[in-house]
């Protein structure tokens, strides 16, 4: 039986994988990422704040640092990470809690990527150990410090594909003084994405647009209360034509964030990205039991029947779709040539005994 690497630094992790012969699964908290068979790696004894300067906005910490650990730190400066990150442990009924290093292998961001962008946005540097058991270092502790290859913006997002994030060092940014959310209701998802889409070209920065089907349109805004109050007033306004504007007396933000109007139902579920153009005709093509829209539009959270095969129901359209939780049995769909020949050539330089494949 082979025991899982529980490595307490990083050289007793690079060690590790020098010596694995098989298969390997990285594992943070155990809230994302898939169940594949393998020698499992944990990065739990790779955690704590190594530098935390509010004064600079910058922090630097361990990558299996849990994510409430971080947040709880920086809520005692008045600041936060921007990117907004989503909890999912009870829409995939997952136990755990979520540690840096998967944020940024997942790339992860909740609503407020529509304006600030997602966790490779922020993130200024990091170290990891690669397919070889070679400790990497790229980027730093600053903004504008890259010089070469940008591996910070490769590792965010590759999902443990291509070596074991050790440490990351992060733009944090101050916590806005007042939020106000503004609501439309009934409309249909076509005209629901428009008007997200006027909120969003508006000049009254919109901090998240999302749409429940049936039920209401959400648009944020944020930033300090006399700034709120008079974009709220104009954002109405602007949003007269699709109905009654009325102001939310509590903030549906982290019920949005965390999927929860998805939580706990059963049934497949998709993540799809597209443009919110495709959106409302790309869900009215899915027969999907329930769905949630973000981003204003851009992002589809899909509850779709057991076993339904959602790439045939989709068609062809701008974008992806990834099976979070359920039967993903009609397998990923074929890269493009070049694009796959430039994956294959990135695992074979990053991972060439196909450790993390």
């Amino acid at each position: 039986m082979t025991l899982d690497l529980t490595p307490q630094t990083e050289a007793e992790l690079a060690e590790g994988i020098r010596a694995a012969s098989g298969p390997l699964v990285v594992r943070g908290g155990g809230t994302r990422g898939g169940l594949r068979a393998g020698q499992g790696v944990s990065t739990a004894g790779l955690g704590g704040v190594r530098l935390y300067e509010p004064g600079a906005l910058t922090l630097v910490a361990g990558a299996g640092t849990p994510i409430a650990d971080l947040e709880a730190l920086l809520a005692t400066e008045g600041q936060c990470l921007a990117f907004e990150v989503p909890d999912l442990r009870r829409l995939l009924q997952r136990r755990g809690q979520s540690t840096l290093g998967g944020v940024i292998a997942e790339n992860a961001a909740g609503p407020r990527r529509v304006v600030s962008g997602a966790a490779r946005d922020f993130c200024l540097g990091l170290r990891f150990v690669d397919g070889q058991g070679t400790v990497i270092r790229n980027g730093g502790r600053v903004m504008k410090n890259v010089t070469g290859y940008d591996l910070v913006k490769l590792l965010a997002g590759s999902r443990g594909q291509l070596g074991v994030l050790t440490e990351v060092a992060l733009k944090v940014l101050p916590r806005p003084e007042t939020e106000q959310t503004l609501v439309l209701r009934g409309l249909p998802d076509g005209q629901a994405v428009a008007a997200m889409s006027a909120a969003l070209g508006s000049p009254y920065e919109v901090t998240g647009a999302a749409h429940l089907p049936g039920a209401e349109t959400l648009l944020r805004l944020e930033g300090f209360e006399g700034s709120v109050r008079y974009r709220a007033g104009q954002l109405a306004a602007l949003l007269r034509p699709f109905g009654a504007v009325e102001m939310a007396e509590t903030s549906p933000w982290a019920a949005i964030r965390d999927v929860l109007p998805l939580a706990g139902r059963a049934g497949d579920l998709w993540r799809i990205s597209t443009r919110p153009s495709e959106a409302s005709a790309l869900v009215a093509r899915l027969g999907a039991e329930a769905v949630v829209y973000d981003w204003g539009g851009a992002l589809v959270w899909a509850l779709m029947p057991p076993g339904a095969d959602l790439r045939a129901r989709a068609g062809a359209f701008c974008g992806h779709a990834r099976c979070l939780r359920g039967d993903a049995s009609a397998g990923p769909v074929p890269l493009d040539p070049a694009l796959a020949a430039l994956t294959a050539g990135l695992r074979q330089k990053f991972d060439p005994r196909g450790l993390f494949a």
